[in-house]
């Protein structure tokens, strides 16, 4: 009985070794983990990982992971790949001054991840968002609410020549754009993703009126879920 007390004991010893073990070195290693994969699409300055138990990193669950990068150049296929990866964070929250995405240059952008919910905010000039058109297309904002934009385009949109407004908005999960008026049943996709589900966007102006057209600043905003 003492001799199987014993074993026990050094089993019991043994494991708690571990546990403590794997609460101070998981996080660091994970966090390194994260640093490198979203290091190759740019600059990383720090990552943070908790989780408790630390064990529950080996199965891809965290309490929470913060990534604050620097530049980043990347896809919105390889973003929300990253995001699928990270799926099994409670909490994620990511900052970087400026991102690259496709065609937009991103300013000051932040991204927040409860549970399956997204909330994504970036800001662009006037300058950024006619770099990101194809040339001869235009794009004003007339309003945003309800989970929407509507924006006046003026130039080649939609096969017209003419200007027309338009709304972009939440589709079935996806992003989409479509004129207002006779020409309502045409869609144009902007964003669609198997495990994004797209919930609403918003556009408000956040320069002064006075302010240069190219220099004129706006807040962009996204809410989704993964599922």
């Amino acid at each position: 009985m003492v001799k199987a007390g014993r074993i026990a004991a050094g089993l019991a010893g043994a494991i708690a070794l571990v546990l403590v073990l794997a609460q101070l070195l998981l996080p660091g290693i994970a966090a390194s983990r994260i640093s490198s994969r979203v290091g190759k699409y740019g600059t990383v300055e720090s990552v943070s990982v908790s989780a408790w138990p630390a064990i529950e990193l080996l199965w891809g669950h965290a309490d929470s992971v913060t990534v604050r990068a620097g530049r980043l150049t990347i896809s919105p296929k390889q973003t929300t790949k990253l995001l699928w990866e990270a799926r099994g964070a409670a909490t994620l929250d990511v900052t970087a001054p400026a991102v690259r995405e496709g065609r937009l240059r991103l300013r000051n952008v932040s991204l927040r991840k409860r549970g399956s919910l997204l909330a994504a905010e970036a800001e662009m000039t006037q300058a950024d968002i006619r770099a990101a058109l194809p040339p001869g297309l235009s794009v004003r904002l007339l309003s945003s609410g309800g989970g929407s934009v509507t924006v006046k385009a003026s130039g080649g949109l939609f096969g017209l020549g003419a200007s027309v407004e338009a709304v972009a908005g939440p589709s079935e999960g996806k992003l989409i754009a479509r004129p207002l008026g006779l020409l309502g049943g045409v869609r144009l996709m902007l964003f669609a993703d198997p495990h994004v589900q797209v919930e609403g966007v918003g556009a408000n102006a956040v320069s002064a009126a006075a302010a240069a057209p190219a220099t004129r600043r706006y807040r962009l905003t996204m809410t989704a879920r993964l599922r």
